[in-house]
């Protein structure tokens, strides 16, 4: 392995500084969170967009695969912390916790289910599973995989952002449509493979999820005796709830910006092969660093069974005008959106 490949170790770091402000200054949350991310939007900034080469397909993945098995427990001991940090606390400081934990595991959480969804193996796709319950969102591994990769980049694909819809009209469909199409996409598998529903591992999430967000009232309640410390149930509820929204809204604001305004044509009724020209990318040394290669975007829809640490920089396909972290305050100003993107469409069709 080259010494440069060990730059997605990097990934732990910030779980790590998450754990290490909540446990010492859990008063500071917010804005430590907040100056990492505007720190990671700053290093894509200023540094060059190249990213080191992949490492080839023959490499052993197992140090790569490991990061992301590695951080599963990181995310679980770091949900746990952050609920009794907010049980304890006030509520602009359970606000501050959420925001915290939330970013963490929609930005690294999510990013690396979704890498885990993509490997063969039951125990990685556990794994995936475990991630996208702890925050709310179980029906993305049904959705992504039998729908989005599917239909990326078309009309059809609630998670694609169409030219000209701002992000505010972009949340409703991508959340409704995704969350309608995984339940009718595991509907349809179960059916197909007459499977049944008590075997259903999106059935099981959606369980446990719910389950998770009643335990703080059924065990919390009588062992500290009474309606008079309901507060304490409350906070971790509300901790619980809110760092799974921050987690999504995040992966959503992300899907709008990875395949804004591009499209796959269709003739005879059937889609044109995903290519280079179908997804947005951005080969920011640090954010890919972080985020798996999650994106070199277009080589992941093109080759979707790749490791992440094999996807391949396409410079002359769509790019972005900055990394992730930066579109994430970029893309929920409208006007300024547009402004950056719509010069960037048109070249890519100048006719």
């Amino acid at each position: 392995m080259r010494m440069i490949d060990l730059r997605f170790s990097l990934a732990l770091l910030l779980p790590l500084l998450a754990i290490f402000n909540l446990w010492f200054t859990p008063q500071h949350a917010f804005l430590s969170t907040l100056a990492i991310w505007l720190l990671i939007a700053g290093l894509d900034a200023l540094l060059p967009f190249q990213s080191p080469e992949p490492v080839d397909v023959r490499t052993s993945q197992t140090w790569f695969l490991g990061l992301l098995r590695l951080y599963v427990p990181l995310q679980l001991f770091l949900i746990g912390l952050g609920a009794w940090q907010a049980m304890q606390s006030e509520w602009l400081v359970v606000l501050g916790i959420s925001f915290a934990v939330g970013f963490i595991t929609g930005a690294q959480g999510i990013t690396f289910a979704h890498e885990l969804g993509h490997r063969q193996s039951n125990f990685d796709r556990l794994m995936a599973w475990v991630l996208m319950t702890s925050v709310n969102y179980g029906h993305f591994m049904v959705e992504h995989y039998k729908g989005h990769h599917a239909r990326a980049a078309t009309y059809d694909d609630p998670a694609t952002a169409r030219y000209g819809e701002s992000l505010y009209r972009f949340l409703p469909r991508t959340l409704s449509g995704s969350f309608i199409n995984g339940w009718r996409l595991e509907a349809q598998r179960i059916a197909h493979t007459k499977s049944a529903w008590h075997k259903s591992p999106l059935l099981w999430s959606t369980l446990v999820a719910v389950g998770s967000l009643l335990t703080p009232f059924l065990m919390l309640v009588p062992a500290l005796g009474g309606m008079e410390y309901t507060p304490f149930a409350v906070k971790i509820t509300v901790f619980l709830l809110l760092q799974s929204a921050i987690a999504c809204l995040m992966l959503e604001t992300i899907n709008y910006i990875e395949h804004y305004g591009l499209q796959r044509q269709s003739a005879g009724g059937k889609r044109e092969p995903f290519g280079m020209n179908h997804a947005w990318n951005a080969d920011c040394f640090v954010t890919n660093s972080l985020l798996a290669n999650l994106q070199r975007h277009s080589s992941h829809h093109m080759h979707a069974w790749k490791p992440y640490s094999t996807l391949q920089a396409m410079p002359n396909g769509p790019q972005l005008p900055t990394g992730y972290a930066g579109c994430l305050f970029i893309a929920p100003i409208p006007r300024l959106w547009f402004a950056l993107m719509h010069p960037r469409l048109k070249a890519l069709h100048p006719d």
